[in-house]
């Protein structure tokens, strides 16, 4: 059955759009990931916390069907799918923006949109696309020099708005962000997390991966931490320090999920297996 859903941000209850039980994965004698448990919520931004190794980037290429799940359960919509390809994924509405954003820099911002997805047959709907992009970047309050500018002459921050804006062509439900903000400055890093936040406000799912904490409390709701292939906590921002956040990612604290998840491993003794 579903994760029961909690109010953050002194927001009402949400209701999960995405959500996963018990997901393992492994590559030959390497268990990447052991029964993980994770949901994401409409309206809501979810940060994917983890030291390196922790199993971060294999959960990510399970919800976009890079890497199907070897056990566990996947449910969308409170409905059980299975996520078999990234045709799959993006068919059930998860958008993933990867952290090296696959642009074409010799295209204009337009091109890169609706590349693979152009409107017109015979020749290209330009001004249909041209417009569809401008009250898509309207709508999340973006400011790009020009619609028909080559990518390779926008900032950083601009990249990751144009990256994150194709994604929100298909109309998903659930976007994926691989660290969003990784190697910009101060202004850029402030116009990823600002879109960040657009894409909230449009009621959409939100999953970002980070490793700044600073990005975290700037917009996440909740902290869903990894360690070790395991699911080792979710923590609400709201009422969270940044120093039990840590100690999750770190292990230096087990937290009540852990330990619950650790007695049902050992059968029930009570001893932990941690």
């Amino acid at each position: 059955m579903p994760l029961k859903t909690t109010a953050t941000r002194g927001r009402p209850r949400l209701r999960s759009v995405l959500s996963l039980h018990g997901v393992s994965k492994s590559f030959g004698a390497v268990r990447a990931l052991n029964s993980v448990n994770l949901e994401v919520r409409r309206g809501e931004v979810t940060a994917l916390l983890g030291d390196n190794g922790a199993g971060k980037s294999t959960l990510v290429k399970v919800l976009s069907g890079v890497h199907p799940a070897d056990a566990g359960e996947l449910y969308f919509d409170d409905e059980r799918v299975s996520i078999t390809s990234p045709a799959e994924a993006r068919e059930l509405g998860i958008a993933t923006v990867y952290q090296d954003l696959a642009l074409c820099d010799n295209l204009d911002v337009v091109a890169n949109l609706f590349l693979g997805q152009e409107h017109g047959h015979l020749t290209l709907a330009e001004e249909q696309m041209e417009g569809q992009a401008r009250e898509l970047l309207r709508q999340l309050s973006a400011k790009l020099p020009s619609l028909r500018a080559p990518v390779a002459g926008l900032s950083g921050g601009q990249r990751q708005t144009v990256a994150i804006a194709r994604a929100l062509v298909g109309d998903p439900s659930v976007v994926i962000l691989d660290e969003p903000t990784a190697a910009l400055g101060v202004e850029q890093t402030a116009e990823v997390l600002n879109l960040v936040e657009a894409l909230r406000d449009r009621g959409l799912a939100v999953l970002i991966i980070t490793h700044n904490m600073a990005d975290v409390e700037a917009v996440a709701d909740r902290a869903a931490v990894m360690r070790l292939g395991r699911d080792n906590g979710v923590f609400p921002i709201d009422s969270t320090t940044h120093e039990e956040i840590l100690a999750a990612i770190t292990g230096a604290m087990e937290n009540a999920a852990s330990t619950r998840a650790a007695r049902r491993r050992s059968g029930g003794t009570g001893e932990s297996s941690t």
